[in-house]
């Protein structure tokens, strides 16, 4: 290998297949991580190793720092950094790719389903565009916490395996620690993968990519005698149930550009992303999202724009004639709005503890946003305390309120739709906290764990971490991550994509 590289081949053998790389050539390119001085590992997410197939005792350890830094590879690794492109922030950059990232391989896990290994942070790729190629410690943890928060609320997302600091300083706004995350996913193939090789004309390339993520992605498809057709309409329904998980927990992702979508439906980079507290649709966290196109209500409608990216590499495929596959793409793309109202309805229905479909819920629901925007009600405190309202404690809810006439009649509205169906009001109250979160990743609880991680003070993310784990319960002594930050944090708060 060449001076700077990683030891390719020289560790254990993970069982990686290689399917991606085999039967995608020229989708890829092959490389090698960067080599790093001192490689410690923070954390290994041993639940997902196992998950995995793999030995969470032998790479709890020094082993572990040296092939999640990217130092020593599995004997069995071929990694690669993958090409792409992408529209980011509507403007369209044909040349993208994995500038700071490597697919290591794939595994099949103990459910029997093909999933990506690849480090993030492990230095530059010929895509890097001048990049460093490096991660700091911050952002990777950022994106541990908050993947594993969302993969506990229920929501599809892509995970961390491992977090390893490098033993250098990375250069940003101030010298940094530096460090590798190591992610799993059901892969990495996004958006703007179809999108590099439409740009160049590439139908044969596009037709082997449709075949490939159909068959690993929606294989009861995969005999569809439009298979371009069928994978579009695929993708359209999970991308329409995966932002309504995100807006049901108030999550806003921060930069959706069309290369930060998954043709599997699973949430990926957790740059800039937050979540919000009181309910307000134009909130925007991110510091480079200056004209909100990514805010937190934005994010139904900036789906539907990312799909019809997509559409529009598919039409050579879907039929010879343009017409009629522009015709044919847009009826699923119309599907995208009611199948996301119909999902967002559902996750709300739940919420509130709704048990049979009424046609009056969808207007119970809309008054009780319209009460919490309003009155800037805490979005996650406001659906855990309606429990206790059920239980005939209203106080805790109330208090999420400063006019409380209008909330109160929406209260005597909404109990008697619940008590009008099955079930008692305390079995309800359990359901809907079964649902509702009572912890999610406040945005000043995150800061201050990883400020203290970056200094050298690992509890307060493990505490965070454990609390998020379990967030529908909460955990005795804990109660104070449950709490909304102060009003001043929020003004002044801004996240960063941490490149």
């Amino acid at each position: 290998m060449p001076d700077g590289r990683s030891e390719t081949g020289s560790g254990p053998r993970f069982g990686f297949d290689h399917s991606y790389a085999r039967d995608l050539p020229g989708f890829s390119v092959d490389w090698a991580a960067a080599r790093v001085p001192a490689p410690r590992l923070f954390r290994l997410n041993r639940a997902l190793a196992q998950d995995l197939g793999l030995d969470a005792d032998l790479l709890d350890g020094a082993l572990g720092a040296g092939i999640f830094s990217g130092n020593l590879m599995p004997a069995d690794a071929r990694p690669v950094a993958q090409a792409y492109a992408g529209h980011q922030f509507g403007g369209f950059s044909p040349h993208l790719g994995d500038g700071r990232a490597l697919l290591l391989g794939e595994v099949i896990d103990r459910a029997g389903l093909r999933r990506d290994i690849a480090l993030k942070g492990s230095g530059p790729t010929p895509f890097s565009r001048r990049g460093d190629g490096k991660a700091t410690l911050g952002p990777v943890l950022r994106e541990y916490l908050i993947g594993e928060a969302m993969h506990a609320l229920g929501i599809p997302t892509t995970r961390a395996l491992a977090a390893v600091t490098t033993g250098e300083m990375v250069q940003r706004e101030t010298a940094l620690p530096g460090a590798v995350l190591a992610r799993v996913a059901a892969s990495h193939i996004r958006v703007g993968t179809f999108q590099f090789f439409a740009a160049r004309g590439e139908v044969d390339r596009l037709r082997l990519l449709t075949g490939y993520t159909l068959a690993r992605h929606y294989p009861h498809l995969a005999d569809d005698p439009n298979t371009a057709l069928a994978l579009l309409d695929a993708v359209v329904g999970a991308q329409a149930a995966l932002i309504a998980g995100w807006m049901s927990v108030g999550f806003i992702h921060g930069v959706m550009n069309t290369d930060n979508m998954t043709l599997s439906g699973e949430t990926i980079d957790y740059g800039p992303c937050a979540f919000m507290d009181a309910c307000a649709p134009d909130t925007v966290f991110s510091s480079i999202d200056q004209t909100g196109r990514y805010a937190y209500g934005n994010q139904p409608a900036i789906g539907q724009w990312n799909l019809a990216r997509l559409a529009e590499t598919l039409v050579p495929l879907i039929d010879s004639d343009a017409d009629k596959a522009i015709a044919a793409a847009t009826e699923v793309l119309r599907s995208y709005a009611p199948r996301y109202e119909a999902r967002f309805q559902s996750i709300l229905r739940a919420k509130l503890g709704l048990v049979r479909d009424d046609r009056e819920d969808a207007l119970l629901v809309q008054r009780l946003l319209a009460l919490m925007e309003a009155q800037a009600a805490d979005w996650t405190l406001t659906f855990r305390r309606l429990s206790d309202a059920l239980r005939g404690v209203p106080g805790a809810v109330r208090a999420q309120f400063s006019q409380l006439q209008a909330l109160d009649g929406w209260l005597a509205d909404w109990r008697a739709r619940v008590e009008s169906g099955p079930g008692t009001p305390a079995e309800r109250a359990s359901a809907m906290d079964r649902v509702n979160p009572v912890v999610i990743p406040r945005n000043h609880s995150v800061e201050a764990a990883l400020n203290a991680a970056v200094a050298g003070d690992a509890a307060p993310f493990e505490v965070l971490l454990s609390a998020l784990s379990a967030p529908f319960a909460g955990t005795p002594g804990q109660e104070h991550l449950a709490l909304p930050p102060p009003r001043d944090f929020t003004e002044g708060f801004r996240t960063f994509c941490g490149t």
